[in-house]
């Protein structure tokens, strides 16, 4: 589905309008429910309202939030085959899925990459010295969710690190270990009541309460406001905005924000996850198109990290292809820079930085994940 190009007598905003409609279409066709008649501006209102419906009832059924209930209960059989395994005087280990083959993968263009139903796994043994820390690690942090969840209670990443910050290391064996915790469990992050603190940026016309009862208004101003750590718990998002806009680099967003772009794009959203996003960023990208389905553009580097930062957002990574559902907005578009802009535009040779050995490899990479080979305009860009 392409992105309809501006005729002359066609307003920035009447484009914007149609595609939404185009993209609400897509959706309710998607739910299983006739297209229905009238024009698009006539009938975006009830397309919304039935397609928010239809859209959080799929997203419940696929992999949305899970009980605090089903989350003690799925903590509490691994502890069970722990104590079964002790009885028979067997080496206890935990069974997780490998998070990083692409073996374990499957590409779907209405979600993107997701983990398939078998996957390969691996064992952290109890017995190995090369995995004993790991799985005496990995106990000590379901033993910490275990307790946040029974209490409704919440801690950061940093938290878990710092109760024993010479055990783990360092921030990132406590990151990888959640992870392989929310896999294992086949339990979304957010339901571990573990959150990570936000890089994320937001701009625009949009305002929400947050958990703790915070009201939000975020501006079009040169300030904007950091992304909240609890995405699952902000509540009554109101907006008017036509579309939003992911910026990949702060140093770009910010320029925007000086550059008066949200004022004179207004009423839009702009959002930065500063590089790579985190995964509050992504949530809330993806928790923004859910609630108002308006259509969303990607701004990332012609290069082939920024190509693979927006297909992050758009199609999800092999880490975090368990969560999928959660966490994914296949219908984001490449808005730019494209490489062919950069012809287009006469931008000068030396202004441009070489592609490093680095760079290349990356876009080795790229060419060849599933989503590249779907896409014959990418391919042609790349």
């Amino acid at each position: 589905m392409a992105f309809a190009p501006m005729g002359p007598e066609a307003s920035f905003f009447a484009v914007l309008d149609q595609h939404r409609a185009s993209l609400l279409a897509a959706l309710r066709r998607g739910g299983g429910e006739p297209a229905g008649g009238g024009t698009p501006q006539a009938s975006s209102f009830n397309l919304k309202k039935a397609l928010r419906s239809v859209c959080e009832e799929r997203k419940r059924e696929a992999c949305g939030e899970t009980s605090s209930s089903e989350v003690l209960a799925s903590i509490e059989s691994v502890i069970q085959d722990i104590i079964t395994s002790v009885a028979r005087n067997e080496a206890p280990a935990f069974t997780i899925g490998n998070r990083s083959s692409w073996e374990n993968i499957k590409f779907e263009d209405s979600v993107g990459l997701q983990m398939v139903t078998h996957f390969t796994t691996r064992k952290i043994k109890s017995d190995s010295l090369k995995s004993v820390k790991k799985f005496a690690l990995i106990l000590k942090i379901l033993s910490k969710i275990y307790k946040l969840v029974q209490s409704n209670t919440y801690a950061t990443k940093r938290d878990i690190y710092y109760t024993d910050s010479q055990l783990f290391g360092n921030q990132t064996v406590v990151d990888n270990i959640i992870n392989d915790i929310s896999c294992m469990l086949k339990v979304p992050r957010m339901s571990l009541h573990i959150l990570s603190t936000s890089k994320g940026l937001i701009a625009g016309n949009l305002r929400y309460i947050e958990e703790d009862g915070t009201r939000v208004h975020c501006t079009c101003g040169a300030t904007a406001v950091a992304v909240p750590s609890n995405i699952q718990g902000i509540r009554n998002l109101i907006t008017d905005a036509k579309f939003l806009l992911i910026v990949e680099k702060d140093a770009t967003f910010q320029r925007l924000l000086d550059d008066n772009f949200c004022n004179r794009m207004s009423p839009c959203i702009m959002i930065t996850g500063k590089g790579v996003p985190d995964l509050n960023t992504r949530l809330l990208v993806k928790k923004l198109w859910d609630t108002f389905h308006i259509p969303v553009f990607a701004l990332v580097d012609a290069d082939p990290h920024g190509i693979e930062i927006m297909c992050i957002y758009k199609y999800g990574s092999m880490a975090m292809s368990f969560e999928a559902h959660n966490l994914t907005v296949p219908a984001i578009r490449w808005l730019g820079l494209l490489p062919s802009d950069i012809k287009r535009l006469n931008i000068p040779r030396d202004t441009l930085i070489p592609l490093t050995k680095r760079d290349q490899m990356k876009l080795d990479s790229v060419l060849k994940r599933p989503y590249v080979t779907c896409q014959p305009f990418w391919r042609k860009e790349l």
